[in-house]
């Protein structure tokens, strides 16, 4: 068998579309195993843009079967419109499954995530707004509706009708916002169940035969470790289980299925949202990267905090995720900054500290600790071989290596699918 989790190393917004698209190609199944439309994947393809948010990369490719397991919470709405804008470019969903069990995102989440945010004021945690914490937490509440529901219209109706009597008290008593009409819902909702039955399975089961038979299996992971509800910058943090083991509790399989986990960084380090960022650049040079990189949110659109690579970071994915091997995009952003810096660790108070914090007040605390390495003016992105990169850039590499302890695997030059260099 041939299993593999790919997995943000950073926090997210690390290119894990493209790394997801490349290796999709030769994988059979795809899988999507937790977070919502909060996350989203941009992958270009013979001079298209996708931008993808609940559907796995793989549904590229027709042959490969693409599935949405237990651990992810569904937007109905968010689906169907990225199927129906899928198929206008050509793109059929037929090779797409949705767990039973899967959570489903209904109005008054998305009311809530918004309300609440307000009311926390400067103390917002920076969500996109998108319902995904409070369907999480109805989820834990044990009140959660589920896809399985959701298709069964009188279960459907009578869940949302008890669920809008607390939900509309918490709006309405709490919050002052305007209540949600059940009956609407129920409406609405009941349409798109409608579309949505054909794709509506026991994926566990799927999933399962498929790699007992041999084939290849590819786990994509949405946001990063640094967001991961357990291990990450908490509370600023996304709702789910980004690390590699989310994606077996989030699919429905034992640790034991799996064979290969990848971490995916970019050659710098960006974030979206609040929380300290030891290696924030304020200056030119932070501009300069995010201009040159792109660097703005492919769901919500709002520029990304740029800063230089973190290495302790890294350290911390490879530890807590199990990687055996890194993706390192973006490589060609850094062509022309000049000196580039490379954090090995973190000032606190009177001594240099090589781990990552596990609070979020310690890692407030801490001051990066740099290494400078020489820079390089060409333009790379050209470039297909390890070799032909210029010497600092290889070096570049070379140091990623000796302070996360894993090989890097692969390095992208440039966001298209052939701009990559595959190194072993």
């Amino acid at each position: 068998m041939s299993t593999t989790v790919l997995i943000g190393a950073q926090w997210g917004d690390e290119g894990k579309g493209k790394i997801t698209d490349i290796l999709a190609r030769r994988s059979q199944v795809v899988v999507r195993s937790q977070g919502g439309n909060n996350a989203g994947h941009t992958v270009e393809a013979n001079g298209t843009v996708y931008k993808l948010h609940l559907l796995p990369s793989g549904i590229l490719n027709p042959e490969t079967l693409c599935l949405v397991g237990n651990g992810v919470v569904v937007d109905p709405k968010v689906i169907l419109q990225e199927i129906s804008q899928m198929r206008e470019k050509g793109v059929s969903a037929d090779n797409l499954k949705i767990d039973a069990r899967a959570h489903v995102i209904l109005p008054y989440h998305i009311a809530l995530d918004g309300l609440s945010e307000q009311h926390r004021g400067k103390s917002e945690i920076g969500t996109t707004g998108r319902g995904i914490g409070p369907c999480y937490a109805d989820k834990a509440e044990r009140c959660g509706i589920r896809m399985w529901d959701l298709i069964h219209p009188e279960v459907f109706a009578q869940k949302v009708r008890e669920n809008a009597v607390l939900k509309n008290k918490m709006i309405t008593l709490v919050y002052g916002g305007e209540p949600i009409d059940a009956d609407a819902v129920i409406e609405e909702y009941n349409a798109y169940a409608k579309a949505l039955a054909p794709y509506v399975t026991d994926a566990t089961v799927l999933l399962y035969r498929a790699i007992k038979s041999g084939k290849t299996v590819l786990f994509e992971g949405a946001q990063g470790t640094l967001l991961d509800l357990d291990l990450g910058t908490y509370p600023y943090v996304t709702s789910s289980h980004p690390v590699s083991s989310g994606a077996c509790v989030g699919a429905g399989i034992g640790p034991t299925l799996i064979d290969d986990c990848i971490g995916v960084a970019k050659a710098y380090t960006t974030r979206v949202g609040k929380g300290p960022f030891p290696t924030e650049l304020f200056d030119a040079t932070g501009e300069a990267i995010r201009q040159k990189g792109g660097e703005f949110g492919t769901t919500t659109g709002r520029p990304r905090r740029c800063g230089w690579l973190d290495a302790v970071i890294l350290k911390y994915s490879v530890r807590t995720s199990g990687l055996t091997k890194l993706a390192v995009n973006k490589l060609d952003t850094l062509s022309g900054i000049g000196k580039l810096k490379i954090c090995a660790g973190y000032q606190k108070g009177g001594e240099v500290v090589s781990e990552f914090p596990a609070d979020l007040s310690e890692l407030a605390l801490c001051s990066p600790v740099y290494e400078e390495l020489d820079g390089w003016e060409e333009e790379i992105s050209a470039v297909r071989n390890f070799g032909d990169l210029p010497r600092a850039a290889r070096e570049y590499i070379s140091r990623i290596e000796a302070l996360c302890g894993v090989p890097v695997w692969m390095v992208g030059v440039g966001p298209g699918r052939e701009q990559n260099i595959v190194r072993g």
